[in-house]
């Protein structure tokens, strides 16, 4: 397992333009690296966001350095970035190269025998939402378990994690691993793709020959609009900075009743269902104490296919806005959130939770079973008293699997 290379819109931030721009994988490979893949057929799992940092496609980079792309693969939402969340993709053929593009979220979520037929090695160059919940962490691990079966090496050509380096959260339960929750990290991870596919190497067993190329230049502190490099949203509801920095805790709200904003203009962005009462949420939070974020009552209609709960339904609910990213912490404030909407939203409690809590204890990445006193009594905090030593153990676990300085 090698790390090869250079060195191992919407939030508000004072940051100023670097002074030599970060460099993604796909270009550190080419001027460093080219080796891994020359004389080579390749594979490239890859999307949208897989771009130098003039927005050049790695699929355009790649043919013109003469490397033998041979086939594409593409995660969830697929090769363009269009497809709606959780909706099957099909695999297609790439107009403008006549490549094949095999889906790995579709009938399959790894390359089959089939699909990689003739493939040397496989290219992994997917932005990572900086999030546990983000299942491209999932399609990577498939693909290294994949290429561990063909004797394939695996070359992961990092990018930045877009929200920077801070820890947050609660530390997933592995009795509830699943494609939003992989590996026993914390809802806030702080890694890079490429740092968390050598954690899995590890945590899982895998047996892959595995190589990192980093993104020269990049620091942990750095939120993606201090990279120089061009924003493009990694998902449809994922569309600027501010929805990737709320979304490490915004996200536990798939597992309710209430709707994130999927198809408005600020998903992941603003919560809200029918009925809810503002102005006592309101209230709750801002006597809550919480630290770099702002709340304003707002109201919102969902449209389909967005949305599945709520589309065309005018919503009232609540929009976040980050007035201090270097203090927030997006999971403390989803719990607050959670508390303030149980407590004073005028929803009964048995109607923020579907009868069902099968989703939110995945997202959440353990069991809160019904009767525990968190729902009966409403007080979420009580479930971030052990965040502090969760954090601490898990800064020692994935010490030698860093790559970049803080």
């Amino acid at each position: 397992m090698l790390v090869l290379g250079g060195q191992g819109p919407g939030c508000p931030t004072g940051a100023s333009p670097p002074a030599s721009p970060v460099r993604p994988g796909i270009e550190v490979l080419l001027s460093d690296s080219v080796h891994l893949v020359r004389g080579r057929r390749v594979g490239l799992v890859t999307n949208q966001a897989g771009v130098d940092h003039r927005g050049q496609s790695d699929v355009e980079r790649l043919l013109q350095a003469g490397v033998r792309l041979v086939a594409l693969f593409s995660p969830e939402h697929g090769f363009r970035g269009t497809a709606n969340p959780g909706a099957m993709v099909a695999s297609s053929t790439d107009s403008a190269t006549g490549l094949p593009i095999y889906s790995l979220y579709g009938p399959t979520s790894a390359p089959t025998d089939t699909m990689l037929a003739g493939v040397e090695v496989l290219l992994v160059d997917l932005q990572d939402a900086g999030a546990r919940y983000y299942t491209y962490l999932w399609t990577t691990t498939e693909v290294m378990r994949a290429a561990a079966r063909r004797h394939l090496p695996v070359v992961v050509l990092d990018r930045p994690n877009p929200i920077g380096g801070a820890v947050q959260g609660n530390v997933l339960d592995t009795a509830f691993r699943s494609a939003v929750g992989l590996l026993a990290i914390p809802m806030r991870h702080g890694m890079t793709l490429g740092e968390l596919a050598r954690l899995a190497r590890r945590d899982l067993g895998l047996d892959t020959e595995l190589h990192v190329v980093p993104a020269a230049g990049w620091r942990r502190s750095m939120y993606f609009d201090e990279t120089g490099l061009p924003f493009i949203p990694p998902s449809p509801n994922l569309q600027t900075l501010a929805a990737l920095t709320h979304y490490p805790g915004l996200c536990l709200f798939e597992g309710t009743t209430l709707s994130v904003g999927r198809g408005t203009d600020h998903p992941f962005e603003q919560v809200g269902a029918p009925g809810l009462d503002t102005a006592r949420v309101l209230a709750a939070l801002r006597a809550a104490g919480l630290r770099g974020v702002g709340f304003a009552a707002t109201s919102f209609t969902p449209r389909a296919p967005g949305d599945g709960k709520y589309a065309d339904t005018l919503l009232t609910g609540i929009r976040l806005e980050v007035t201090d990213r270097a203090v927030y912490d997006p999971a403390l404030t989803a719990l607050a959130l959670l508390q303030a909407v149980a407590q004073a939203g005028g929803l009964p409690l048995g109607t923020l939770f579907p009868p069902n809590r099968a989703h939110f204890n995945r997202l959440w990445g353990a069991r809160l079973a019904v009767d525990a006193p968190v729902f009966r009594e409403g007080d979420w905090a009580s479930l971030a008293r052990g965040w502090p030593a969760e954090r601490t153990q898990f800064l020692e676990r994935r010490r030698p699997f860093l790559i970049y300085p803080d």
